[in-house]
């Protein structure tokens, strides 16, 4: 039962790690663009969804705003910043990103202070499903099967609907976009906010399992990267996949081995990169 219990925690963990990666790998598919700002994106949306539920909004209004609002936030600043230097080399993308990583933690702390909080699961999903002897949260179920409902409905966004299309070929080929008299500068900025969008919702929605703290955005980077790289730059089916592997290790580690369970997800990496250096699902 323990370990039935840390692979259904894993679980969550990693369609959470997905959320995060598949928009990373978004932006980097369309824009070629190393965002080391999307742990920021991630912070936020967590303390925006905090912030909202101490104020006495329930937390399923929470969770879409405190989403929404980091998308918006993310457009305004690709529209007005970052677009400036897509054109630069990866560099000055990681300059100019870690360093709006850095501003965004120390505004938290401003604001927020630098001790975490924590935000209480909702009230209809704060009990648990009992099957026999076997006990698990409510809300931590709920979280892989609205995660799993969200994967399903971004697959059929980005493969089967017009604007999924533009994106792909806007990827492929931007140049060939431009000409057919597609407005590039506004699908990067909507690409852009849907990434920044998944990763503040990952955020809320992490909030009620691990707490809100000013550093929490560096962790999620480091991980969005790890399923990155492992599933492939530019793959949805690799981010879903690589999140899954990535967080069912780290949960089973957690138990078999806890001072290595992080050490674990850094040695799979490590090992991919040798083997398979596109990753499980990268593209040439």
């Amino acid at each position: 039962m323990t370990y039935l219990f840390q692979i259904l925690n894993g679980v969550g963990l990693g369609m959470l790690y997905f959320l995060l990666a598949v928009g990373l790998s978004i932006i980097f598919g369309l824009l070629q663009f190393v965002n080391f700002a999307h742990g920021a994106f991630y912070l936020l949306g967590a303390y925006l969804a905090y912030e909202m539920v101490e104020r006495g909004a329930s937390f399923w209004a929470a969770l879409p705003l405190a989403a929404l609002a980091v998308g918006l936030l993310a457009g305004l600043t690709e529209a007005v910043l970052l677009r400036r230097i897509y054109k630069q080399p990866h560099t000055f993308h990681i300059l100019v990103t870690v360093g709006l990583a850095l501003v965004v933690q120390e505004f938290v702390i401003i604001v927020w202070g630098p001790i975490g909080g924590n935000l209480p699961a909702p009230e209809a999903l704060s009990g648990v499903v009992i099957l026999g002897d076997f006990v698990y949260p409510e809300y931590r179920l709920f979280v892989i099967v609205f995660t799993a409902a969200l994967a399903a409905a971004l697959w059929w966004l980005l493969e089967s609907t017009r604007l999924g299309a533009i994106v792909r070929a806007g990827s492929e080929s931007p140049e060939n976009m431009a000409l057919l008299g597609y407005d590039t500068l506004r699908i990067n900025t909507a690409v852009f906010a849907l990434g920044a969008g998944l990763a503040g919702l990952a955020g809320a929605l992490a909030a009620p399992i691990r707490g809100v703290e000013p550093f929490m955005g560096v962790e999620a980077l480091s991980i969005a990267f790890v399923v990155v790289v492992i599933g492939g730059m530019g793959s949805y089916a690799g981010a879903l996949a690589a999140g899954l592997v990535v967080g069912i290790a780290q949960s089973l580690m957690a138990t078999l081995w806890p001072e290595g369970a992080r050490l674990v997800i850094y040695l799979g990496m490590a090992g991919i990169i040798v083997a398979m250096p596109r990753g499980l699902f990268g593209r040439a």
